[in-house]
């Protein structure tokens, strides 16, 4: 299962999010076993938004999940996330057998 054709069975979300949004987004995808792990962190921000620059502190997530739970994620992240139009990012990866097999025991 951790070879070969399965490489790519996991993906790495990321979002940015208000300090508020992080715990419940956080919480919820960790108490509905949606996710395995989440990395944390202050970023800056700047972007184009409706026609002007726009710069904000925020909190960057890293999201460790199966692919197959992508979908459900995204839609969790959508109903908790108080922007707009948040950001929701989904990157494939592999990684070492032990990790990828932790994430499996984690990940429902």
């Amino acid at each position: 299962m951790y070879a070969g054709v399965y490489h790519f069975m996991y993906c790495l979300v990321i979002t940015t999010c208000s300090n508020e949004d992080e715990k419940k987004i956080k919480e919820a995808l960790l108490e509905e076993k949606l996710a395995a792990c989440i990395s944390s962190f202050d970023v800056s921000s700047s972007y184009i938004w409706k026609g002007k620059i726009e710069e904000i502190k925020e909190r960057m997530l890293f999201i460790k999940t199966k692919k197959e739970k992508w979908d459900d994620v995204k839609q969790r992240i959508k109903q908790l996330h108080s922007y707009e139009l948040p950001e929701i990012i989904c990157i494939e990866f592999d990684g070492s057998i032990d990790y990828l097999k932790w994430i499996d025991s984690v990940v429902k």
